[in-house]
């Protein structure tokens, strides 16, 4: 009678997921407006004049304040200081603020105003930070990317703010139990929000035959609305769990310049950060910029404006054959035989429906749609091997040699297949599914493991401080994505400035090649770090080969 008294909510299964559903939901619509305009960057150069130098720079400055302004520093220390359902809160309302200021960039309103002028004139030399050489603007950038480029800042603070925050919540409602299938369950559900994105983005631009793509944003901007509402309602729930526990969310420890020190005297904390920020670099600036890539890649041919793959009703089917999908994938990891048996059987069928589907609309958003299509099926896997064997570190190993091998085929093998239609997408739906998949293993090994090298009281700054340094990576390679591609398509780039050839005819012609090597070698370095991590591992126990789950 005792133990049923003492038992809390996050020892009730039911209840514990129902708060990482909350926390997953509203991540999901996060990432759909990170990537908001990664699948129409060809519309943004033809209708904004946004080049790929604009559009790196635009999409790097999502992480710029987080940077360079130390923001998710301060977001750690409030975390640590005011608690997760707070700190919740307050990332879904400054993701809001930032998503309606980017929002208006990219309106018809924008075009003509006053704003447009005053931001054409101005910002176009930042003192010191043009010296440094980061400044997230520069002269000739046009002034809906500047003020695309503010808004993209302040969301970013919210949703890297909203990371550690979910992730310091997990470990509050997980620890001890099953933690690293919570954390890449969290993230598997998170990223349908890419696929998401790359359905719908394009929809809602070209919905009714006429391109406007502040629909797309707008349709980002309902959702983080939905985000603030899935944050308030966790507010209570944790407060609850608060209540039954006698743990006090405000910190009674002032926060100490130390506590920071000893988490950096970690030599295994570095490397996990190291791993983090090549890992992420070599996936989430390439995400901005794969549709286009696929675009320049493949051969694709106009469908009939009267067709079924034409029209508006079939971006809908073939969203609910991917839910489809992921429901079936997801939840054959919980399910016994048969019926696991059949739920993989059915997963499969559909997935190849999907692909069809992909195929017949001619369309590069809807192809790379695919990404996390296999890692929602197999993140669950990987995070019960972590959370019942152990053996993150070498998932780490695995998952880098696959990222490598990725960036090496889209740079190499996918140009080989251009002209031959069927072939070309083959070879990109393989890829991209494996790239999807390499990718999961991060969540379900990487994230389980920062417990282990720091004490729990400054978790909240751990995460932080590797979201901080992730931060640099991911300011970074956007922008130099954009910049090597103006830079190594000099003809293109100077046919376009001539006006021999319209920007929406260039920006399906870019050569990727040595922007993909650029984010193979990222993958390289993290081979190399993973397998130094291993060894450390061994010789000072460190613990990351060992499972989460305690007996």
């Amino acid at each position: 009678m005792n133990k049923v008294q003492q038992k809390v909510m996050r020892d009730i299964p039911a209840v514990r997921w129902t708060a990482l559903l909350l926390l997953a939901l509203a991540m999901f619509c996060s990432y759909i407006f990170m990537d908001i305009l990664s699948p129409i960057k060809d519309l943004m150069q033809s209708t904004r004049g946004w080049d790929s130098t604009a559009f790196g720079t635009m999409q790097g400055s999502e992480t710029f304040l987080n940077v360079f302004v130390f923001f998710l520093i301060f977001a750690g220390i409030i975390l640590d200081k005011m608690g997760v359902r707070f700190t919740a809160v307050l990332s879904g309302a400054v993701m809001l603020v930032g998503a309606v200021i980017k929002y208006f960039a990219v309106t018809e309103a924008f075009i003509g105003s006053g704003l447009e002028t005053w931001f054409t004139n101005h910002l176009n030399y930042i003192p010191g930070f043009d010296e440094l050489g980061i400044s997230p603007f520069y002269r000739g950038m046009p002034a809906s990317a500047k003020v695309a480029a503010i808004g993209f800042m302040i969301f970013g603070c919210g949703v890297e703010m909203a990371g550690i925050t979910v992730s310091r919540g997990i470990v509050k409602w997980f620890k001890g139990k099953e933690m690293a299938l919570a954390m890449g369950s969290e993230m598997a559900l998170a990223r349908l929000g890419v696929a998401t994105c790359m359905i719908f983005s394009p929809f809602f631009a070209k919905l009714g035959g006429t391109v406007d793509v502040s629909r797309s944003v707008a349709f980002g901007l309902v959702l983080l609305m939905i985000a603030l509402i899935m944050f308030i309602v966790y507010f209570f729930m944790d407060k609850k769990l608060d209540a039954q526990t006698g743990e006090a969310e405000e910190k009674d420890d002032p926060f100490k310049i130390s506590d920071v020190g000893t988490i950096l005297k970690s030599g295994g904390f570095w490397l996990v950060a190291l791993l983090c920020v090549l890992y992420y670099s070599a996936i989430f600036p390439f995400q901005k910029y794969a549709v286009n890539m696929l675009q320049c890649n493949l051969t694709f041919t106009e469908v009939p404006a009267g067709s079924f793959w034409a029209s508006e009703a079939v971006t809908i089917v073939q969203y609910i054959i991917m839910l489809i999908v992921a429901a079936t994938a997801f939840t054959s990891n919980f399910s016994k035989k048969p019926l696991k048996q059949i739920m993989l059987v059915i997963s499969c069928i559909f997935l190849v429906v999907y692909c069809y589907m992909g195929y017949m609309r001619q369309s590069a958003e809807t192809i790379f749609a695919v990404f996390p299509l296999l890692a929602v099926g197999i993140t669950p896997i990987l995070g019960k091997i972590v959370d019942h064997k152990g053996k993150a570190a070498t998932m780490l190993i695995f998952g880098s040699v696959l990222l490598v091998a990725c960036h090496l085929t889209f740079a190499f093998v996918l140009p080989l297949f251009k002209g031959n239609a069927i072939g070309g997408v083959i070879v990109a739906y393989i890829t991209i599914l494996v790239l999807g998949a390499s990718f999961s293993l991060v969540p379900a090994s990487l994230w389980p493991s920062v417990p282990k090298l720091v004490d729990e009281k400054v978790i909240g700054s751990a995460y932080s401080l590797i979201f901080w340094i992730q931060n640099i990576g991911l300011w970074l390679f956007p922008m130099l994505i954009g910049k090597i591609l103006d830079s190594t398509n000099k003809d293109l780039v100077a046919q376009v400035n001539a006006g021999l050839l319209s920007p929406e005819a260039a920006a399906t012609q870019y050569n990727y090649t040595a922007p993909l090597l650029m984010l193979a070698c990222l993958g390289i370095a993290a081979l190399i770090l993973g397998i130094i991590l291993k060894r450390v591992d061994k010789k000072r126990g460190l613990g990351l080969e060992l499972p989460n789950i305690t007996e």
